[in-house]
């Protein structure tokens, strides 16, 4: 029997589906190109490399890095994060090189900066890029991950980065206590406007792979299971999201972002800054693999699956499809 009002009469929700301009009215979540962050590779070679886990997606010079962020900037993407690749040779127990002024990050940050001062420029902080072991923390003999000896260096990248002219730093090693620790050193050095965006739940996903294989930073021994969430759990991600706000974070992030809507909702409604999302290389490579087989329109899955990630409640959504999108929305 259909459903009826007090009036008796038949209540018809399509009415309001009935035409495009109606459709528009009356939706809910909207997806805009400034909810997006274009999560960006660079390498200190002097040509663009494709990466192979990654379909479409490039390790790139410092030129080659320009010339996308302007195509990007072009089309209205104003924000972009940084991960570097970074040479075996540079590479190290004690992860120095994630503070060397001189470095890969900070000579992106400066040439991006200079080239489009409006763009919003974020860098990846942790030491997995950097750490021969692969880990974002720095390694003890018996292999325990040191919380507060990685915790020291983390700022000491996070300053590297600001001195750069890094609008936001974001941690994602997932040490405690870090947040406060970087909020403490960039003030105590002057950089009060810079914000953090932490990765405050950020799970011990296997969506990771792709993206371990862009970098070459997959873990030499071991897993990442002792900072890292463990799946299962959610109010764990409420705990960790409001121990960041209450340490400094500026945003908070969900890692990854489809499988962890749940994720996202119920940290929206916990806290009181934007939540950004992250959809990860695992869930970039399969509607990238499932599109290039025929088995899915990838323009028309990538708008559905970023616009579930804005109706569960982010503000803020880390994606490979950036640029895309930016077209597609034009």
């Amino acid at each position: 029997m259909e459903e009826s009002n007090r009036l008796d009469l038949p209540i018809r929700p399509r009415r309001n589906r009935k035409s495009a301009a109606i459709r528009e009215l009356c939706r809910e979540s909207r997806l805009s190109v400034g909810n997006l962050i274009y999560p960006l590779f660079v390498h200190d070679g002097d040509r663009d490399e494709a990466i192979d886990s990654m379909p479409g997606c490039v390790r790139w010079s410092l030129d080659g890095l320009v010339r996308e962020v302007g195509e990007a900037h072009g089309l209205g993407v104003r924000a972009i994060v940084l991960f570097p690749a970074i040479s075996a040779g540079l590479k190290s127990p004690d992860a120095a090189e994630s503070g060397n002024d001189a470095g890969l990050v900070p000579r992106a940050v400066r040439v991006l900066k200079a080239a489009y001062p409006d763009l919003v420029v974020i860098t990846d902080v942790a030491l997995d890029p950097y750490n021969s072991d692969g880990h974002d923390g720095l390694v003890a003999d018996d292999g325990r991950i040191l919380n507060d000896e990685t915790v020291a260096v983390l700022c000491e990248q996070a300053l590297c980065h600001a001195r750069a002219g890094a609008d936001i730093v974001s941690p994602s090693d997932m040490m405690d206590g870090r947040v406060g620790e970087i909020r403490a050193a960039l003030d105590a050095g002057g950089f009060e406007e810079v914000s953090i965006l932490a990765y405050s739940a950020k799970y011990a996903s296997a969506y990771y792979g792709p993206f371990r294989g862009a970098l070459e930073s997959a873990p030499k021994s071991g897993d990442k299971k002792t900072y890292q969430m463990d799946p299962g759990n959610s109010r764990e991600a409420l705990r960790e999201a409001e121990l960041d706000v209450a340490e400094g974070a500026d945003m908070v992030m969900v890692k990854p972002a489809g499988p962890y809507l749940d994720i996202v909702r119920a940290v929206a409604e916990h806290v009181d800054v934007p939540v950004a999302a992250y959809q990860v290389s695992g869930e970039y490579l399969m509607i990238k693999s499932a599109a290039a087989a025929g088995w899915l329109d990838e323009k028309a899955v990538v708008m559905e699956a970023l616009l579930g990630i804005r109706r569960a409640g982010a503000s803020v959504i880390l994606s490979y499809f950036a640029k895309d999108v930016a077209r597609w929305l034009a």
